[in-house]
């Protein structure tokens, strides 16, 4: 393949030069902040040999080419445009100039909440592992693994305290890259969200109880009684201590000199926050971040069925606009609250039914460029990632898309009213049936063959009716 080549028609394909604000690469794909993504051809773009399909997200417009050779285009791309070299950092910062307010906030918690995902991740997997050993019923009649081998129990215990470290200090590592977001120093970040869940505090699983006993421990300040209670699962007030810390900290450093910083500028920015926490920030968000919990809790409780075949049905259409980044807060925010989240499980089958989909249009098509496409693109999908799917498969030809957001509503119906739940968030395709809570398995995995089987085979037998793949 003459990559050269393959550079000057990617080139001509989105308009030009002067129609590149910046460019970087990943793993696989171009990520491109364009001037106007409208004047893209999409049609001669998806032609190019090397094009294994693009899509536009975040602001961002994306051109799958392949591991191994994406960063062989990008040098003599970049060399055509006439650009440097660019890091991932400077295109978002260009893409954001584009983005209207909302558009910015959703970008914001998603660059606040995506980096602490591995962590998350792995302590849902864990937390699979774990229940596979203490759930009973799964292997033996009303019993556990470690009821009839006991000698697995601290195994079991070990394991549990490994995956629950990542929510029992999750106000830390929200605090971390929340800060470094904001453009302060992640170190204080990072103690300002243990801060929020420090041992001499009243946990906040144990709020409620104390409440109902009349016995929540206060701090005395010259009269003012503050509660002295901790934020252990809670997402909004460390987001909010978290930004009014950087702005704090931004502005002292602009007013001392540079030789006393490190004497005032974290004492007074940690103090000044962690009054104003504990005083007010705190009490109004933990009271915020319930009211929504309880809201969704009561909602689902109330009318399964109906939030199940909804979210299940739009989530795919939250993916396209970005705005499936928000619910990533509330996944969290449910898990730290209640220990499980009911919103979880319908997202991993969205995104198994997006990847069935893609799938089905590798079965169907002649076009050898067109089946490779699909085939891994599904493959991204069925293990979490469904952007390429989507917008390089399944948009592209509409009724995929439907066939999948169809089956996935009707997947979300049932799992909702059969009451499943996942114990964290986990990878959200096939391996996250590992992060369900163990009870609920049978009835994930009939979710999993609806939203593997009815996409799969609708899409295939209208492509092969409409003859257009």
């Amino acid at each position: 393949m003459d990559l050269k080549k393959q550079a000057e028609q990617i080139l001509e394909a989105i308009g030009g030069k002067e129609n590149i604000s910046a460019a970087t690469h990943c793993v696989t794909r171009l990520r491109l902040a364009l001037v106007d993504e409208g004047i893209v051809d999409q049609e001669k773009l998806n032609n190019i040999d090397a094009v294994k399909g693009s899509f536009s997200t975040n602001g961002q417009f994306q051109i799958v080419i392949g591991q191994g050779t994406v960063d062989k285009v990008y040098k003599e791309f970049i060399a055509l445009a006439g650009i440097g070299e660019q890091s991932k950092e400077e295109v978002k910062e260009a893409t954001a100039q584009k983005m209207n307010p909302l558009q910015r906030a959703i970008k914001t918690l998603a660059d606040i909440f995506i980096p602490i995902l591995p962590a998350i991740v792995t302590a849902g997997l864990l937390l699979g592992i774990n229940n596979i050993l203490t759930s009973p019923g799964i292997f033996f009649d009303e019993q556990s693994v470690i009821d009839v081998y006991p000698q697995w129990s601290d195994i079991a215990n070990m394991i549990i305290i490994i995956a629950n470290t990542a929510f029992v200090f999750l106000p830390g590592l929200i605090g971390w890259s929340a800060v470094k977001k904001f453009g302060g120093s992640p170190i204080l970040g990072i103690v300002i969200g243990l801060i929020l869940v420090h041992p001499d505090l009243l946990n906040a699983w144990s709020y409620g109880e104390a409440v109902k006993e009349g016995n929540v421990p206060v701090w005395n300040l010259f009269g003012m009684e503050v509660e002295k209670i901790g934020y252990q699962g809670q997402v909004l007030p460390v987001l909010v201590a978290s930004y009014l810390l950087t702005q704090i900290e931004l502005f002292l450093r602009k007013r001392i000199p540079d030789s006393v910083q490190l004497l005032f500028v974290g004492p007074i920015a940690l103090l000044v926050t962690g009054f104003l926490t504990f005083i007010i920030i705190g009490p109004i968000t933990f009271a915020i971040g319930n009211w929504i919990t309880d809201g969704l809790v009561a909602t689902f409780d109330t009318f399964a069925w109906l939030g199940g075949l909804i979210y299940g049905g739009l989530y795919g259409v939250l993916v396209i606009t970005g705005m499936h980044h928000t619910f990533l807060a509330v996944d969290i925010q449910l898990v730290g609250s209640t220990g499980t989240t009911f919103l979880w499980p319908m997202l991993a089958l969205s995104n198994i039914a997006q990847g069935s989909a893609a799938f089905a249009i590798m079965a169907a098509s002649k076009d050898e460029k067109l089946r490779g496409l699909g085939f891994s693109t599904g493959v991204s999908a069925w293990l979490g990632i469904t952007e390429p799917a989507l917008f390089g498969v399944n948009l592209r030809f509409k009724y995929p898309f439907i066939f999948a957001i169809a089956s996935s509503a009707i997947a979300g119906l049932y799992i909702s009213s059969r009451g499943v739940v996942a114990s964290s968030i986990g990878v959200g395709g096939v391996p996250g049936i590992f992060s369900i809570v163990a009870e609920y398995w049978l009835d994930f995995a009939i979710g999993m063959v609806i939203v593997i089987v009815l996409p799969l085979v609708g899409t295939f037998l209208y492509a092969k009716r409409k003859k257009d793949v």
